[in-house]
């Protein structure tokens, strides 16, 4: 998957916290909750309904204790 660095710079992760986004394999994951995020013919689908939610949920970050 080929996603142009300008476009990275500016993709964020739609939950409440919009933390950054890196690339992993075919898909984008959220640097703070580690949510996942498809991307489908080289488009990113940045829908809450279509993410994976991070080990402790969509927009809370991963190295909180579980929920919180």
């Amino acid at each position: 998957m080929t996603i142009s660095p300008e476009l990275l710079q500016i993709l964020a992760c739609p939950s409440d916290d919009h933390a950054p986004l890196r690339v992993d394999g075919a898909t984008l994951v959220c640097t703070s909750c580690l949510s996942t995020f498809p991307v489908r013919d080289g488009i990113p689908v940045l829908l809450l309904d279509e993410a994976t939610p991070g080990p402790n949920g969509l927009g809370v970050p991963a190295s909180a204790p579980a929920g919180t």
